[in-house]
């Protein structure tokens, strides 16, 4: 929990009470607050690598099967969202966030800001006088949950449509894709 106070409120879920007379102890009989996370739903199936008792300690974790335009898709949690000691309330795993509308990708092109990057749509617009397209792109600012660690400019993101999250932001990253060719390349830090 150290790592997590960094700013100058204090960090906590607003779902977890955290003065239990009794608490959880976890790896070496350290103490350990239970995590809530959920299923973010939406035709996303059920994950696989959440315990049996799912959402919060000994609760149901939500479930949300079936296929979304008639694809199967089966999208997670990341492990870190389940174990991990992070606090975001805009995370879509562990936050008060709902995902709903639209499911759409791009490719990262900027990571500046704090927890939001900058996506890149490309398209083809149909130019009917000389029966062409022509490329166009749209960029979109993205939160980005710190659950997903290794996010690097030119993967492809899998993003969630969301309430307004800031004047920006209306989209939520829900999986991320390495971009091909880069396993084990050299890298600077």
């Amino acid at each position: 929990m150290a790592d997590t106070q960094t700013e100058r409120a204090y960090q906590k879920q607003p779902t977890i009470f955290q003065n239990k007379k009794r608490v959880l102890l976890g790896d070496a009989g350290k103490e350990k607050l239970p995590r809530y996370y959920k299923n973010i739903g939406l035709g996303f199936k059920t994950p696989k690598e959440v315990p049996a008792g799912g959402g919060r300690a000994g609760g149901a974790a939500l479930d949300g099967g079936g296929t979304r335009g008639g694809h199967a898709v089966s999208l997670s949690p990341p492990l870190q969202a389940i174990e991990g000691s992070y606090i975001d309330k805009k995370c879509p795993f562990t936050g008060n966030v709902s995902i709903r509308g639209r499911i759409l990708s791009g490719v990262v092109t900027k990571m500046k800001m704090q927890r939001t990057i900058v996506i890149r749509r490309d398209y083809l617009h149909y130019i009917r006088k000389y029966n062409r397209f022509e490329k166009r792109h749209k960029n979109m600012s993205v939160h980005l949950s710190p659950c997903f660690r290794d996010v690097q400019i030119g993967d492809i993101v899998t993003v969630g449509e969301c309430r307004p999250l800031s004047k920006t932001v209306r989209f939520n990253v829900l999986k991320v894709t390495k971009a091909a060719g880069t396993k084990k390349q050299f890298q600077k830090f």
